[in-house]
């Protein structure tokens, strides 16, 4: 059952908190899933989440779509993601399992989930340290909080592994994880008393050989299909 179903509540830390707590509880009580020894961030690995087959078709679905990544901040800075993305139709027949079972093992009510997103980096791409929850000083907050509110758990899938370079560094907490394939990275972007946590910035570093494919699935604290 997911939590959260059918919510309509407004967007606070009191949500977030219940957020962080329901999903952490139903990860560590599954043995399929293994926490991260870190105090800094709830982080979780869930290897093989995905077998051969599906990683292969979801990687030529970004390869046939992609496109040059955006940034949602007001930042003009060129470099600071190079990566390509594309973003997946949840309704497909080669996405939706996959994207409905990202939201089951979180048991989180599928409509707080965004459009799930591909990402491919080729040698010397990357995406430099950021937080995926909105900062309220941005010029989008206000829209962010119409469409769902604050970003809550982050569910990151590795396609392939990579010959060399692109892991995903989390500097602050202290964690580095390289690319394997089917392999499902999750953490909450919100501390326990449902604040954003600092400590998840993290750096999709550049790919030094070989190519990487990833699809990242971002739910909110509100439903984000209305």
């Amino acid at each position: 059952m997911s939590f959260f179903a059918r919510t309509r509540k407004p967007a606070t830390s009191s949500v977030r908190q219940l957020f962080g707590l329901q999903v952490a509880t139903r990860l560590d009580a599954d043995p399929r899933v293994q926490r991260a020894a870190i105090d800094a961030a709830q982080v979780y690995y869930y290897p093989d989440f995905l077998d051969d087959a599906t990683c292969d078709r979801l990687i030529a679905m970004i390869d046939a779509h992609r496109r040059p990544s955006t940034l949602l901040s007001d930042r003009n800075d060129q470099g600071f993601r190079t990566s390509d993305s594309c973003d997946m139709d949840r309704w497909s027949p080669d996405v939706q399992p996959t994207d409905e079972a990202i939201a089951t093992l979180l048991g989180i009510d599928a409509a707080h989930g965004e459009t799930m997103q591909g990402q491919r980096y080729a040698p010397g791409q990357h995406f430099r340290a950021h937080h995926d929850y909105f900062h309220s000083t941005e010029s989008y907050w206000e829209r962010m909080q119409k469409e769902g509110g604050q970003r809550t758990w982050t569910a990151m899938i590795y396609l392939n592994a990579v010959e060399e370079g692109g892991a995903t560094w989390f500097p602050q907490a202290g964690i580095k994880v390289a690319p394997k394939r089917g392999l499902l990275l999750t953490w909450n972007n919100m501390k326990p008393d449902g604040s954003p946590n600092e400590a998840t910035i993290h750096e999709g570093m550049p790919v030094v050989a070989g190519t990487k494919y990833v699809v990242t699935k971002w739910f909110r604290e509100d439903r984000w299909i209305k």
